[in-house]
């Protein structure tokens, strides 16, 4: 039986995650598997003080929405199964949404992708790979950037 049937892949449209998307694309069809892929709005990246900024929201989620229908055409495309998912709510962070679609989906393994960030960079926008690398409960491959030393 080969071990990861059902790949969960967080797409935020950046090249790293379709870096990612790439990867669980071929081990879905070497290990005859499925991609769930999936966003999650963190609506706290979108509050202006102390308000939403109702605009910049409708905004992030038709961005979410046009990024999971192109990750889900790349992963047809190449004869894969595949659905996807979008979060949105108020409250959960970026890996308490991967953990929780991964924990219900019964996923085998995680692809992600991350940024790279180092320094202040990493204090002030977090990471979302080390926050999915800590709440998951299956593994997770981690791609890095091209130019990642």
């Amino acid at each position: 039986m080969n071990p990861f049937q059902r790949i969960l892949v967080p797409v935020d449209g950046s090249e790293t995650s379709k870096k990612a998307l790439d990867v669980a694309v071929q081990l879905a069809r070497a290990m005859g598997g499925q991609i769930r892929v999936m966003h999650a709005i963190d609506e706290l990246m979108y509050v202006s003080g102390y308000e939403y900024t109702a605009d910049l929201l409708g905004a992030a989620r038709t961005w979410a929405r046009e990024a999971l229908d192109e990750a889900m055409v790349t992963v047809k495309a190449a004869g894969v199964a595949c659905d996807s998912q979008l979060i949105d709510e108020l409250g959960p962070r970026l890996g308490e949404s991967v953990a929780r679609v991964a924990r219900d989906w019964k996923a085998d393994l995680i692809v992600v992708g991350t940024h790279g960030r180092r320094g202040f960079n990493r204090l002030v926008l977090g990471s979302g790979a080390e926050q999915i690398i800590r709440l998951a409960p299956a593994p997770v491959m981690v791609i890095r950037p091209d130019d990642a030393i």
